[in-house]
């Protein structure tokens, strides 16, 4: 891989922006975040890097807000459609990742641009995968939301930081006997079954 450590700070963009998803992600799963540094030409020092900078950027006085910066990362979101959540009316913006070509980021943002969540969830049209057992349960290949819909019922349990969530619910084995289990995310995607 190509030492960056003496060129000069690329620009913030979409590379840049899954560089953070990842360093989120290497907390639970080191080895598939390798590859997907590999698949982006990247090394770990760069991934700190993003992730220093994009914290930088949202602490900064100058802050444009969390809605207009995740515009000017990523570019005008692939779909920004409103969505009622409970009492709530907002907006769901939705960006592609290529990382994660069958999922989208998506932001929802509360009257006045405010971002109330945002993580990763399935590309509308893309196949999500068959969620019937523990076993199905792999790192990376399901959403938070597909996993509550596949084992109702679930509830949330707080995570252990900002991006981070936990699911308990109840789950079959593939013999049939049945499992309390807490699942947990990161940007919404599934890590690990502690």
């Amino acid at each position: 891989m190509p030492d960056r450590s003496d060129t000069p700070a690329q620009p913030f963009g979409p590379r840049q922006f899954q560089l953070v998803l990842l360093r989120r992600m290497a907390d639970f799963q080191p080895d598939l975040v390798l590859d997907a540094l590999r698949a982006l030409d990247a090394d770990r020092a760069e991934m700190r890097e993003a992730n220093r900078r994009w914290q930088a950027a949202g602490r900064s006085p100058r802050s444009r807000g969390a809605a207009a910066r995740y515009r000017s990362v990523l570019g005008e979101p692939e779909t920004d459609e409103p969505r009622r959540v409970g009492d709530l009316d907002c907006r769901a913006l939705r960006w592609p990742l290529p990382l994660w070509p069958d999922l989208r980021l998506e932001v929802l943002t509360a009257p006045g641009g405010a971002v109330w969540n945002e993580w990763l969830v399935r590309a509308p049209g893309a196949p999500g995968p068959g969620l019937r057992t523990v076993e199905d349960l792999l790192p990376w290949t399901c959403t938070v939301d597909e996993v509550a819909r596949a084992f109702t019922p679930a509830r949330p349990v707080e995570g252990s930081a900002p991006t981070r969530w936990r699911l308990a619910f109840t789950a079959p084995d593939r013999a049939g006997a049945r499992h309390e289990v807490i699942a947990e995310f990161t940007w919404g995607l599934l890590q690990r079954l502690p």
